[in-house]
């Protein structure tokens, strides 16, 4: 979906006088779900990347997208977001087919990709104000939507400073401004804070919260940070192109079924063997750790110690966390390198975004 200077003006002229009022018609005619996937599939040749799943996401909605690296994670966004088509299944996107109507989907939906897509040499509002031009924001409502963007994520008083000197936290909340200028149905949201430090990532977070609250807007997004998985309203897991759970934060968590007891021996291989005979439970293995879910810790701890014939170096029980429940459906614990090895996919994505919205 290029755009030349010609059909932009065009674009601009025709969506400044009905986009915004069929906007409203279609988000107030819409069902409660905002998403609506049933047996989506894609297919890379002889690999089969996303394997047929159903989702629905809940309109003005936290949901997040959790998965390891080759899950198929980026591929199923990258269906949502119109930017590669399916190969079987369907997709609703803001009550539209995401493979017969690509553009009124696109419409509809706001990017926010880990890699920066700001134009650096330009200033932060003529970043905005370029973005509200290619989708046909009202010529008449672009100044106060551009000045309340950046009231909500608190640049106000940098908004006429060149991209380039702003920090990496500005660079995101000016891209989460960016991002709801068009008032979007559906917000995705690329690893929004990975790379931020703990005080910079809360202040992100304020801010999306603050973007549901005041458009209903739905955040659809993915993290590494546990922590933020929190936040979500509710969770998909994905694992090996199938969704493996889905749920409420507390709901996964109750997957449980108890306590998480995590050992470290002097051998580990040999004390996995030894629980599984002895206790008939499987430890996980995470970063020179035994994991094992049982019932009740505090009476499991006795009874492990006795029955090991290696040295129990450190043992603690604690109540599961997300990340219990991403590393038992799994196998794997989210972990900084596995974003690292999604760099090229998601960059891929930003580049096709990019040339679509231009």
């Amino acid at each position: 979906m290029g755009f030349d200077a010609e059909t932009l003006s065009s674009a601009t002229e025709t969506l400044e006088a009905g986009a915004l009022t069929s906007l409203v018609a279609a988000t107030v005619a819409a069902p409660d779900d905002v998403i609506t996937v049933r047996g989506l599939s894609k297919r890379y040749g002889a690999v089969e990347a996303v394997r047929g799943i159903d989702l629905d996401v809940h309109r003005g909605e936290i949901f997040g997208f959790l998965g390891p690296n080759g899950a198929g994670k980026s591929t199923t966004i990258s269906v949502l977001c119109t930017l590669v088509g399916a190969t079987g299944g369907s997709a609703v996107v803001g009550g539209y087919d995401v493979n017969s109507h690509p553009q009124q989907v696109r419409a509809r939906i706001g990017l926010v990709f880990q890699e920066p897509s700001l134009d650096n040499q330009l200033t932060a509002r003529e970043n905005l104000y370029f973005h509200a031009m290619v989708y046909g924001v009202p010529r008449h409502e672009r100044n106060r939507r551009i000045e309340a963007a950046f009231e909500m994520v608190e640049l106000t008083d940098r908004a006429d400073a060149q991209v380039i000197t702003y920090s990496g936290g500005m660079k995101r909340r000016l891209e989460i401004a960016r991002g709801v200028l068009h008032y979007p149905e559906v917000l995705f949201l690329d690893e929004p804070t990975i790379g931020l430090d703990p005080q910079t990532r809360a202040k992100v977070w304020e801010h999306l919260r603050e973007v549901r609250q005041r458009t209903g807007t739905t955040i659809f997004m993915t993290t590494h940070y546990m922590e933020e998985a929190e936040w979500c309203d509710r969770i998909a897991i994905i694992d090996h192109g199938r969704i493996v759970s889905l749920g409420t934060p507390d709901q996964l968590k109750n997957q449980m079924g108890g306590d998480v007891v995590v050992v470290t021996t002097s051998d580990n291989a040999r004390a996995t063997r030894q629980i599984e005979e002895q206790f008939g439970v499987t430890a996980l293995h995470d970063d020179g750790t035994l994991r094992i879910d049982v019932a009740a810790g505090a009476e499991f701890v006795p009874k492990l110690v006795k029955a090991l014939d290696v040295e129990v170096r450190t043992v603690t029980v604690r109540r599961p966390s997300l990340d219990d429940v991403f590393l038992k459906l799994t196998g794997r614990a989210i972990r900084d390198d596995e974003v690292d090895q999604g760099a090229a996919t998601r960059a891929m994505m930003a580049r096709r975004w990019q040339g679509g919205r231009r």
